[in-house]
């Protein structure tokens, strides 16, 4: 029973469930233990004549549907993402779950620490922990992460793509992270612009950085003397031009001229 607090162990004990908890992520899958709870709280509203403790994704979807819909009703602060995890055993979500559980029927808080990732209910937390060589490949991550129960639930072909498309993007730019954070395991070179000095601005360096000057005068003048000495370097040697005047022939001459005949 990883993940479970004392306290929400001792209160599992204490319903004197049918079927003893020995990991969370597989004992609530198929919703049975988590309408027996429910039917301590609410015996009108949970029956357990209605539920099933099977396996198959059949009985799966029937037992979810009838506490979807009693979750729905009472409005219940249960997120649908602990929901569709638990069904399809992902690592965290029955925990996250029962912890929500938990906190409706008894009113009491629950102690824990918080996770230094936020919690996503994908591999990521567990390959971050792994040495570069043993981290999954984009196959693998698809893999780990998109269940086979998920696919037969919902066998829209997009839908499915478009999670398999969401996890290798997810993969790309944990890639790229790693790349960055560790450019000398994957031979990365600093390219020309990454080599370059970059210089600040002299107005914000002044202003910025802790200055000697105390006076607003002395700041002015050392701005205008820096500046005239950049100008100095720059500017390039100043070019004259003399005008000429050019006198335009009076085109009026040539209609007056006499035709000459042959």
């Amino acid at each position: 029973m990883s993940g479970l607090t004392r306290d929400i162990l001792k209160w599992l004990q204490s319903l004197d469930l049918t079927t003893q908890i020995r990991n969370p992520k597989w004992d609530f899958s198929n919703g049975y233990l988590v309408a027996e709870i429910f039917s301590w709280y609410y015996p009108q509203e949970i029956q357990m004549h209605s539920f099933y403790n099977g396996e198959s994704l059949a009985q799966k979807n029937k037992n979810w549907y009838l506490l979807k819909n009693f979750i729905l009703r009472n409005s219940f602060d249960i997120k649908m993402e602990d929901v569709d995890g638990t069904i399809h055993c992902r690592e965290g979500a029955a925990v996250q779950l029962v912890e929500s559980m938990y906190e409706i029927l008894t009113n009491k808080r629950v102690k824990k620490i918080l996770p230094e990732i936020e919690t996503d209910y994908t591999d990521f937390a567990y390959q971050q922990r792994l040495p570069m060589h043993a981290r999954s490949t984009a196959s693998k991550a698809v893999k780990n992460n998109l269940r086979l129960t998920e696919i037969l639930a919902d066998q829209n072909i997009i839908t499915s793509t478009a999670k398999a498309q969401k996890i290798i993007n997810d993969h790309i730019d944990h890639r790229r992270q790693e790349r960055i954070e560790d450019p000398k395991r994957f031979g990365i070179k600093p390219s020309l612009g990454d080599r370059c000095v970059r210089r600040a601005d002299l107005s914000q360096k002044l202003f910025s950085e802790p200055s000697h000057l105390t006076v607003t005068s002395d700041l002015q003048s050392e701005l205008e003397t820096e500046s005239m000495k950049e100008e100095t370097i720059t500017r390039e040697p100043s070019i004259q031009f003399k005008e000429i005047d050019v006198k335009q022939m009076d085109k009026s001459t040539f209609y007056q001229l006499p035709v000459q005949s042959y």
